[in-house]
């Protein structure tokens, strides 16, 4: 799965803890992080044997500042995910400001494009 490779990789790269899903759902609510990122897979193509992943990563920080900082961090450590032997590329599709209004959580979010074996 795409989506547990970028989770590795940002995990070695960022100082912040990385999830395929929100800290909340998780049975221990102490070891939730008010910063954190997370992964998640929204598209994805097959092409004579090379794969397409649309992946999305989320920022999640305590104000919308710290947010936009963590996206940066996510931005410029994707920029270097290639140096894995199963990536072929890496495009920023988008980011913006996609705060979570239901919970008035700030986050961020980046898409990726990103193309593998």
């Amino acid at each position: 799965m795409i989506e547990l490779t970028v989770v590795d990789y940002l995990e070695k790269v960022l100082d912040v803890p990385v999830y395929l899903q929100s800290p909340e759902s998780y049975p221990n609510p102490t070891l939730n992080p008010t910063e954190y990122v997370r992964v998640e897979k929204v598209g994805s193509s097959r092409e004579n044997y090379i794969f397409t992943a649309k992946i999305a990563i989320q920022s999640y920080a305590s104000t919308l500042n710290k947010a936009a900082l963590l996206n940066k961090k996510v931005k410029e450590a994707m920029q270097d995910i290639i140096i894995l032997d199963e990536i072929v590329s890496e495009d920023l599709n988008s980011d913006y400001n996609f705060t979570d209004e239901s919970k008035k959580q700030p986050r961020y979010q980046a898409v990726f494009d990103l193309v593998h074996y």
